[in-house]
């Protein structure tokens, strides 16, 4: 990998955008994957071939509306020719790597561009925001030196407030934007050795300034981290029961938009999505008999424990599924919250590497001594 700087021309977000655009007159790519600038203002994941097109790009642009982890599993899991290049937030690498190891992505054609990741806003906040260029401009004042905050009025995502891994980690990156630790003017970049050669970039090393700006920037967000999550076990107790998680999701509706949501419900075909909790009329009135009451829709807690189940151990905590929950529920830090926990047991990080087999993919004979069994039963 070379490591260098260039200097930014007219703006961070046109140097990137003239970065990309080369990237794609080149040849070193056929098509991006790069949020855009579309009619109203919106920010979404777009799939580019032409080079003009990147005057919209904005892939700096601090907002999410998707985890672009799940555009690219549609784009790759079946196979394609063209060579793509796929744009994306630290949160969103990660959850592509876990999707790569269920089957639901490929990367044999394309190659991973990872993009300092300062914080998002909640979408509403975003779209209502007249003077959005401004919004990046200000994070990037704090890049800098890792001291990150939000504009005066407004919050980052819940999900952003406690995330501690911000920047694009792995061999699986091909290039790196980086923004933390850099001077003004200057943009760093970390690129394999063929798209730097590709790029002519002259290798000067890493800014003196990024190791220490991005200590900062993880400390901070792993503190808030950490008291957040330690705020949910608190009212779960000690050991999360029934009880307690049925109070934490009792607002649900069950409109299944945090599964919808979600880059790594990977499944094609969903158990909740199929007849077998449409129960016959008769039973409900049975339960009723037999306890008393029942709640309509009954299932309600045992889809949230299922998705636990399923994939809290490839949990990114992109926090998608918090911001789609029309009842506000802080579904991703509960989720976080048992996902720490149950990521810890296997010593497993999502995202980490593409070698690294997910716990639910593997079994290991002594993987359950930690929690009380006993070896040889």
């Amino acid at each position: 990998m070379i490591e260098t700087t260039i200097a930014v021309e007219s703006s961070t977000k046109h140097t990137v955008q003239a970065l990309l655009r080369s990237l794609l007159e080149r040849g070193t790519v056929d098509a991006l994957l790069v949020p855009l600038t579309l009619p109203g203002g919106t920010t979404a994941p777009t799939l580019v071939t032409n080079p003009q097109a990147l005057d919209q790009a904005d892939p700096l642009a601090p907002v999410l509306p998707i985890n672009a982890a799940r555009a690219a599993s549609q784009l790759t899991m079946t196979g394609h020719s063209q060579k793509l290049g796929l744009v994306l937030r630290a949160c969103e690498i990660r959850a592509l790597v876990e999707l790569v190891k269920f089957q639901q992505a490929n990367l044999d054609q394309a190659l991973i561009i990872g993009i300092d990741c300062l914080g998002t806003y909640p979408l509403a906040d975003y779209q209502a925001a007249a003077d959005k260029d401004q919004l990046l401009d200000e994070l990037l004042a704090g890049a800098t030196s890792g001291e990150l905050t939000p504009r005066q009025g407004l919050a980052f995502r819940s999900a952003c407030q406690i995330c501690e891994q911000p920047l694009p980690q792995g061999e699986h990156v091909a290039l790196t934007l980086g923004l933390v630790g850099v001077e003004p003017g200057q943009l760093y970049l970390k690129a394999r050795d063929d798209l730097a050669e590709a790029l002519e970039l002259v290798p000067n090393g890493t800014p003196p300034g990024r190791k220490a700006a991005a200590q900062n920037l993880i400390a901070a967000r792993t503190q808030a981290r950490d008291e957040a999550l330690a705020e949910v076990r608190q009212r779960l107790g000690d050991q999360p029961n029934m009880q307690g998680l049925l109070q934490e999701f009792s607002a649900c509706i069950r409109c299944h938009n945090c599964m919808i949501n979600c880059p790594i419900c990977y499944c094609r075909e969903c158990i909740f999505r199929t007849p077998t909790f449409e129960h016959e009329s008769q039973l409900y009135f049975q339960w009723a008999e037999r306890k008393g009451t029942v709640r309509m829709m009954p299932d309600t807690l045992l889809f949230h424990l299922t998705r636990l189940n399923h994939m809290v151990t490839s949990c990114v905590g992109c926090g998608l599924c918090t911001d789609a929950c029309p009842a506000d529920i802080p579904v991703a830090t509960l989720f976080r919250a048992v996902g720490q926990q149950a990521q810890a047991i296997f010593d497993y990080h999502p995202g980490r590497s593409l070698e690294e087999a997910a716990p639910v993919q593997e079994f290991r004979e002594d993987e359950l001594t930690s929690m009380g069994e006993r070896p040889g039963r």
